[in-house]
C-alpha cells in the first residue's frame, strides 16, 4: 500500500503570537517551526497501514527551504520518501490553489491514500484535504479517528457533532486525521542519524508544469491582525447571598447589558 501523507511547518504553538502582531501584521522572524500537531497523526496511522500492509509511505509539504527539517522530522519516525514543492509562485497561496498544487504533484506519484491532518494550527482553515479530493476526483473523510481496511477498501470512525459516524471509502481516498487517532511514536537514534544527510527533492512550478495564471484566485484576504483587547480588571458583588444576586442582575442588565 503506497501512502502519501501532506505536511505543514507551521509555528510552534507554544508561541506567543500575540506578542508579534505590530502595525496589523504577525512578524514570524525567529519563530520556532515545527509539523502542524495533526500531521504527525497522518503521518503515524501512515506508517502503522504500511506496517500492517507493506507498501510505503511518501510525505510532501509545500513551503520554503527550512519546510526540509520538518519533511526530515517525518521521515527519522519511518517515512521513506520526501519531497518539497517551493517556487516563489507557491508563496501565499489560498488553499484551492494550495489543492491545485499538490494535485499537480500527486498525480506524477503511485498512491492508494492519500493522508493530511484536518487543519493547519497556523490558519485553522481545514480546507485544503477537501479541495485536493475534488481536483483529484477522490472520496474523502475527515476527523477520522479509526481505520481498517479490506479489499480496497476503507472502513473510518470519524467524529462528528454530537456523537460518531462510520463510513466505507473505495480506496483511493483522501483522509484527514484528528486527535485521538493514534499517539505519535518517537523518533530512534538510528532514524534521526539516518536522515541527516539525505537529500529532499524540490520541485517548482516549471517542474509541476504550473503556471501563475493556471492558478485559482485566493477568496479571502486578511487586511490586519490585531490582538485581542486586555481585559478590564474583575469586580467582587459584596453582601448577603440574595443582595449580591440581586446587584449582580442589576449590573449585568444595567452596565454591562448582556440580560
Amino acid at each position: 500500500m503506497d501512502i502519501i501523507v501532506l505536511i505543514k511547518q507551521v509555528p510552534d504553538t507554544a508561541s506567543r503570537i500575540q506578542d508579534r502582531v505590530k502595525d496589523g501584521v504577525v512578524d514570524l522572524e525567529g519563530v520556532t517551526w515545527v509539523v502542524s500537531p495533526y500531521d504527525e497523526y497522518a503521518v503515524e496511522e501512515a506508517l502503522r497501514l504500511k506496517e500492517a500492509h507493506g507498501g510505503s509511505v511518501t510525505l510532501i509539504t509545500i513551503g520554503p527551504e527550512r519546510a526540509t527539517s520538518a519533511l526530515k522530522d517525518m521521515l527519522a519516525l519511518g517515512a521513506d520518501e520526501a519531497v518539497l514543492l517551493s517556487d516563489p509562485l507557491f508563496a501565499e497561496l489560498g488553499p484551492r490553489a494550495v489543492a491545485h498544487v499538490l494535485a499537480a504533484a500527486i498525480r506524477d506519484l503511485p498512491y492508494d491514500m492519500i493522508w493530511a491532518g484536518w487543519k493547519a494550527v497556523d490558519n485553522d482553515e481545514g480546507l485544503v484535504p477537501i479541495y485536493l479530493a475534488s481536483a483529484l476526483g477522490l472520496p474523502h473523510a475527515s476527523f477520522v479517528t479509526g481505520i481498517e481496511i479490506q479489499d480496497g477498501r476503507a472502513t473510518v470512525r470519524r467524529e462528528i457533532e454530537g456523537g460518531k459516524e462510520i463510513m466505507s471509502l473505495d480506496l483511493p481516498a483522501v483522509l484527514t486525521a484528528q486527535k485521538g487517532l493514534n499517539e505519535v511514536r518517537y523518533a530512534s537514534l538510528k532514524g534521526i542519524m539516518a536522515v541527516k544527510r539525505k537529500e529532499i527533492p524540490v520541485r517548482d512550478a516549471q517542474s509541476l508544469g504550473i503556471e501563475a495564471d493556471a492558478l485559482p484566485a485566493r477568496g479571502v484576504h486578511v487586511e490586519r491582525v490585531e490582538a485581542p483587547p486586555d481585559r478590564g480588571a474583575g469586580r467582587i458583588v459584596a453582601g448577603e447571598p440574595q443582595e449580591a444576586a440581586r446587584e449582580l442582575a442589576r449590573l449585568l442588565h444595567e452596565e454591562s447589558k448582556v440580560i
